[in-house]
This record gives structure tokens, C-alpha cells and sequence, in this order.
């Protein structure tokens, strides 16, 4: 699967000064896993992904990829590692073209050598990309952006794909384009971990998923028997 390990964490408790925002949450992800972490704001999933990707240390607990403590990893190295974070609103360069924010996706040392063939992967995936390629990422529409942010990510050829909210403040229609193309990136065999408070969405495209209430797993499960339970629908996932 892409060279992939897996993604554990254990005990994780995590804040902001003195706020606690995550208390002993564990998580599993194994190599080419799509799995979703869901529940309602103020959750903790953002905070939870900022510690993955080592925005954020933790207070507490262990978190490991494969035989590597995630914990002494410096963020800028974790595209080495083959892990790659969309962060939440998206958070590209706004008055740098489509291609010049490609281009800072493949800064790791891994993948300077190889920018042109992925750039090229990318434009395959999104060919408005492509289209758009010397256009400032600021000026297009919001899903374009989300578009461009995810492509950007690509750029390293991760093994694992962090993705924060991708259908955060994107019309019907574009949220279907982007989970239609989280789908088409698992089929390439990478590893997805996904935040999302779409949860009638983001349960279609993952294999399994945790239910995040106030900084505490609240159940995990395969994503058809979450989408299932009847309290877990009304209560955590704001289905009926």
C-alpha cells in the first residue's frame, strides 16, 4: 500500500493553554484505511489533526507512525514521512498562482526531484487546475480552492493524507466533486484520515470511523454500522 505504516494514537490529551480540548483519545489507521473522524463543533477533530501533523503537541499519550514517535518529528519534516495535512480553510497563498502553490507542496527534499511528474498527476486529478494553473489561488471560487489545497498536499506523494473540513463552506454540488475526489485518491491505494462534520457524506466515502464528543472518542465503528445506530444518528452525527 504505497509503502505505508500505520498511524497510532494513545492517551492523546492536548490544549490550548489552559484550555483542554483533548482528554485520552486513541485512534488506529492502518495502510490504506479511509477512516472519519465526526461529531459536532467544539469536538476537538481540528485540535486532534493538529496534533497528528505536529501543529501541536501533546500533553500527553504516544502517537506513532509505523516505528517513527510522531512526537519528536519536527512539522516541517512530516512530509518525509510521506504525511500530508489540508488544513482547515484551506490555507493556500492566495497571491501566488495554482502552480506556485504546487510548487511549494514538493519543497521536501523527496519531492523537488520529481515536481513536474506530479504536478502533471495532479492536473490528471483536477483538470480546472490545470486550467487555472497561472491564475492567483485567491482569486478563484471556494471549491477550486479546496481543490488546489488537496493537490498541493499531493505534491509529496504522501502515503497519508490528512484532510481537515474539506467540505467546509462549499456549496452541495462541490462537496459531492471533492468527496467523489477522495474516493478516486484511495483507489490509488493512499491512506486518508479525514475530519468532517458532513457526516452523511464523509460515512459514504470511509471505511470505518470515531465519533469525537467534547475531547473523547464516544464510539468508533464501521461507518455502515454508524450510520446505522439510531442514537448515534440523533445524538452525535445529527442524522434522523
Amino acid at each position: 500500500m504505497n509503502g505505508a505504516a500505520t498511524l497510532e494514537l494513545s492517551g492523546i490529551q492536548a490544549g490550548y493553554g489552559d484550555f483542554s480540548a483533548l482528554f485520552g483519545v486513541g485512534l488506529r489507521v492502518e495502510p490504506g484505511e479511509a477512516v472519519g473522524v465526526v461529531g459536532p463543533n467544539g469536538a476537538g477533530k481540528t485540535t486532534l489533526l493538529r496534533v497528528i501533523s505536529g501543529l501541536l503537541r501533546p500533553s500527553a499519550g504516544t502517537l506513532r507512525y509505523g516505528d517513527q514517535d510522531l512526537t519528536k518529528v519536527p512539522a516541517h519534516l512530516l512530509p518525509e514521512l510521506g504525511i500530508a495535512h489540508v488544513p482547515e480553510n484551506r490555507r493556500l497563498f492566495p497571491h501566488l498562482t495554482v502552480e506556485e502553490n504546487l510548487k511549494v507542496g514538493a519543497y521536501a527534499k523527496s519531492a523537488r526531484a520529481h515536481f513536474a511528474e506530479r504536478r502533471d498527476h495532479v492536473y490528471d486529478l483536477f483538470p480546472r487546475m490545470a486550467q487555472r494553473r497561472h491564475q492567483l489561488a485567491g482569486t478563484m471560487s471556494g471549491g477550486e480552492q479546496q481543490m488546489c489545497a488537496i493537490g498541493r498536499a499531493l505534491m509529496c506523494a504522501p502515503k497519508i493524507l490528512l484532510l481537515d473540513e474539506p467540505s467546509a463552506g462549499l456549496a452541495p454540488l462541490v462537496v459531492q466533486q471533492v468527496f467523489d475526489l477522495v474516493r478516486r485518491i484511495r483507489q490509488e491505494g493512499l491512506t486518508v484520515l479525514i475530519v468532517e462534520q458532513n457526516v452523511a457524506q464523509v460515512l459514504r466515502v470511509v471505511d470505518r470511523a470515531y465519533v469525537l464528543e467534547t475531547g473523547r472518542v464516544a464510539a468508533e465503528g464501521k461507518s455502515a454500522e454508524l450510520a446505522a445506530d439510531p442514537v448515534l444518528r440523533r445524538s452525535y452525527l445529527g442524522m434522523h
